[in-house]
């Protein structure tokens, strides 16, 4: 195995490894007593920890979780720069894999896992800076609307794929993308039920 290969490996494993940091509980346990796991909706993204724990926590949380997945995507870009440099799809299998992480986590035994909407923007923000603009201001359009933030969720995970393609992203990164909002969707399932019942809560934090 070439020096680059090893160094391509370790990357796209230190990306799974950095993906999988369940960074909702360490602050959530920093900022409050509270287990996002075992509160609100159960779930370690930003959303359920800053209902369950504070403003600061999520905050926090969703700092971090979006740097878990544009560091290695960063990281990856600086190392194969062109679209002609050997491992050229290393930056997206870095984000992709960063995703992964957060969702299936080795350290939980792949389960247990957030939704990933976070990680995948900070991926993307690196590879596709425009598009993540653009699926954001969807976000922002699609919470406002009715403060649920799985809708603005569901609805920036739609518009990611169709901004890279339409922005003129290559193939590889717009079916990473869709990939992306394929997962994204599915981790949602139960917030789907929810909005379709009618009983999704509208976002609020911790009093």
């Amino acid at each position: 195995m070439s020096a680059e290969t090893a160094a391509a490996v370790g990357l796209l494993a230190g990306s799974y490894l950095l993906g999988a940091v369940p960074f909702g509980v360490l602050f959530a346990r920093l900022f409050s007593s509270a287990d996002p796991r075992r509160a609100g909706s159960g779930n370690i993204g930003a959303t359920n920890v800053a209902r369950t724990a504070g403003a600061a926590a999520g905050l926090a949380t969703l700092a971090a979780d979006g740097l878990k997945g544009f560091l290695p995507a960063a990281a990856a870009l600086a190392w194969f720069p062109g679209p002609e440099a050997p491992l050229a799809h290393l930056p997206t299998a870095a984000a992709l894999l960063a995703f992964a992480g957060h969702l299936f986590p080795v350290y939980w035994g792949f389960r247990g896992g957030g939704k990933g909407v976070a990680t995948a923007a900070g991926g993307f923000l690196a590879l596709a800076p425009a598009a993540v603009g653009v699926a954001a201001a969807v976000f922002l359009l699609a919470f406002l609307a009715g403060r649920r933030v799985a809708v603005g969720s569901l609805s920036a995970a739609a518009a990611l794929p169709i901004a890279v393609h339409l922005l003129g992203g290559p193939v590889t990164l717009t079916a990473a993308a869709a990939a992306v909002c394929l997962l994204v969707a599915w981790r949602h399932a139960d917030n789907l039920r929810r909005l379709a019942a009618g009983t999704e809560p509208p976002f609020r934090l911790k009093p």
